[in-house]
């Protein structure tokens, strides 16, 4: 069985953000770049699948520039099989991002996709569904559960009100929400390791994809500073300053 796991290079959540000069974009000075979370989860189910059904590969999939490298090793060291890398300066917007992402599942064949069911840094939550229709692809996102049988995908998904479980003919595409797994920590020996696994790197015109952006960026504004709380003696005093001050009761 192949598996192949997207991975995204995004800014630390702990980093402090600031808009760039020319304020249409963030400051990329001094910031730590991570894998994103939700795609570092998708990693660790994609190696938690293949200790279950042996002889299944792994493969990491990113796209942007070389610098994603440093984030595609430390998913070799946890125990990605090998890597590739879509070099691109271009803006990634969502429906770009899928239609690279076609063009390497038609090649690489695998049966399952993981996806990250989001990015940190832009919180679009959508090229997992655009890849799934372009595939014409079974899709089951905000999965807290993953299991594999008999050419099928079992998946409890997290749902207003409850839990809902699908399943899936495979091949299938699945995203992943917070609660499916803890991913592991790269071991010394995994790191070692790591530095001699395969990162192939291609471009977009090689796989005939257009990656021009289609939305322009206006403006990026931070959020206007919070004001102080204050604290009350009473519960009156809370509900009159709810009715009287908030206006919200």
């Amino acid at each position: 069985m192949k598996i192949l796991v997207t991975v995204k290079r995004v800014p630390d959540p702990e980093t402090v953000i600031k808009i760039g000069p020319d304020g249409r974009g963030i400051s990329t000075e001094n910031v730590k770049w991570v894998i994103n979370p939700f795609d570092e989860i998708a990693i660790e189910e994609g190696l938690r699948l293949k200790e279950k059904v042996s002889g299944t590969e792994v493969v990491l999939v990113s796209i942007g520039l070389k610098t994603a490298q440093e984030q595609l090793r430390t998913g070799l060291a946890m125990g990605g099989d090998r890597a590739i890398l879509v070099l691109s300066d271009e803006v990634l917007e969502p429906l770009a991002v899928a239609r690279v992402l076609k063009k390497l599942v038609e090649t690489e064949k695998p049966d399952v996709v993981l996806m990250g069911k989001q990015a940190i840094d832009d919180d679009s939550n959508a090229t997992g569904q655009m890849l799934a229709e372009l595939l014409g692809w079974p899709q089951a996102t905000f999965a807290s559960k993953v299991e594999l049988a008999d050419g099928k995908s079992k998946v409890v998904r997290e749902v207003d009100g409850g839990l809902e479980t699908l399943k899936v003919q495979l091949p299938a595409l699945v995203t992943t929400d917070l609660r499916l797994n803890v991913p592991r920590y790269p071991s010394l020996p995994n790191i070692m390791k790591a530095k001699k696994k395969e990162i192939k790197e291609v471009k977009p015109a090689d796989l005939g994809v257009d990656m021009a952006a289609k939305v322009t960026v206006l403006k990026y504004e931070l959020p206007p500073a919070r004001k102080a709380g204050v604290k009350v003696a009473d519960t009156a005093e809370l509900v009159n300053k709810l009715r009287n001050e908030a206006k919200v009761i």
